[in-house]
């Protein structure tokens, strides 16, 4: 396997997004990103996803991911398995933290989180549509209500 040693980093808001293994490199088995989230920022809506699950390792700082009906703290060596179907939603309400995400199968990658990105730098409120939309694409089913 061949590494660029730079790795590009897409900011949605206040989140960074970084690639560690795009889906490509690992014969479509798992995709994973490191996720950055400073403390409050704006997360993204409630949603499951049906055709992968997703496991969030904590590195930094404390992030309270709600899981189904389940309040779960995810903090540094902590890990969280999110099988798919299920409504999963998180926010960090600490210092700022972090967490390598990964999806098996890989197949979420960088161009959600660039779409997404795109929505939310266009100037105005993001528009709640174009999000759905993005996120239905890419085999996300956000829960608008609630939110």
């Amino acid at each position: 396997m061949e590494s660029t040693g730079r790795r590009e980093l897409i900011r949605i808001g206040q989140l960074g997004i970084t690639f560690v293994l795009e889906s490509a490199a690992t014969g479509g088995n798992l995709s994973m990103f490191e996720l950055d989230v400073p403390s409050r920022a704006r997360v993204p809506w409630p949603h499951s996803h049906d055709a992968y699950d997703e496991t969030i390792y904590g590195r930094r700082g404390t992030m309270t991911w709600r899981v189904g009906g389940d309040s779960v703290q995810v903090g540094a060596g902590d890990v969280l398995f999110i099988p798919r179907g299920v409504v999963h939603h998180f926010h960090n309400d600490g210092p700022d933290a972090s967490a390598l995400v990964v999806i098996t199968p890989g197949l979420l990658g960088p161009e959600y989180f660039r779409e997404i990105a795109a929505v939310v730098a266009a100037g105005g409120p993001p528009d709640p549509n174009a999000i759905a939309a993005v996120m239905r694409r890419h085999g996300l089913t956000p829960v608008l209500d609630g939110h």
